[in-house]
């Protein structure tokens, strides 16, 4: 029996200018997820959790809230790009180009656009991507160029993470040496 690693995510040497990371999740938006974040983050602006309100605007309906727009491209992003990253640099030209409502169902893709080592830190490099987030029907909804440092493969930082079991497995079956 061989222990075998879940996906890992991408480290500095697998990222190549040009590919296009389809990310593998949806997520569709609820009218609760819209009424938590906006109360969670402190933001008053009645479009996003008043429905009387909403109904005068253009929308007629509210919308949710962009920043929960982008915190969900930047969520479904991470197993691709971000998985082995350890710190942010910046997000520039995020733009919010279709609105967003309760159930509309969010999908999101990054391009690699760009990639150099890092000049101070020899375990790393840094990745700029461009991510867009589609709604279901296609439409463009958000995004935003990000930049990012990320660990090479091997690098010390990354070691020992996963702790060593003190006993077998729950039903008895002994642990694979190595």
């Amino acid at each position: 029996m061989a222990k075998v690693p879940g996906w890992q995510g991408r480290y500095f040497e697998d990222f190549e200018i040009g590919d296009i990371y389809q990310h593998p999740l949806g997520r569709t938006v609820t009218e609760q997820d819209n009424i938590s974040f906006s109360l969670l983050t402190m933001n008053t602006n009645q479009m996003h959790f008043n429905s009387e309100y909403a109904a005068k605007s253009e929308f007629k309906k509210p919308l949710v809230v962009s920043t929960l727009t982008v915190a969900i491209a930047v969520g479904q992003s991470v197993t691709d790009i971000t998985q082995n990253a350890f710190a942010n640099l910046g997000w520039d030209e995020i733009r919010m180009t279709h609105p967003v409502f309760a159930g509309d169902t969010l999908f999101s893709e990054s391009l690699v656009l760009e990639k150099r080592e890092s000049g101070s830190r020899p375990h790393a490099g840094i990745v700029t991507v461009k991510t867009r987030t589609l709604n279901q029907s296609g439409d463009e909804v958000c995004s935003f160029k990000r930049t990012f440092y990320v660990y090479k493969r091997g690098a010390e930082q990354l070691e020992g993470l996963f702790p060593e079991g003190k006993k077998a497995l729950a039903d008895g079956t002994p642990l694979a040496e190595g």
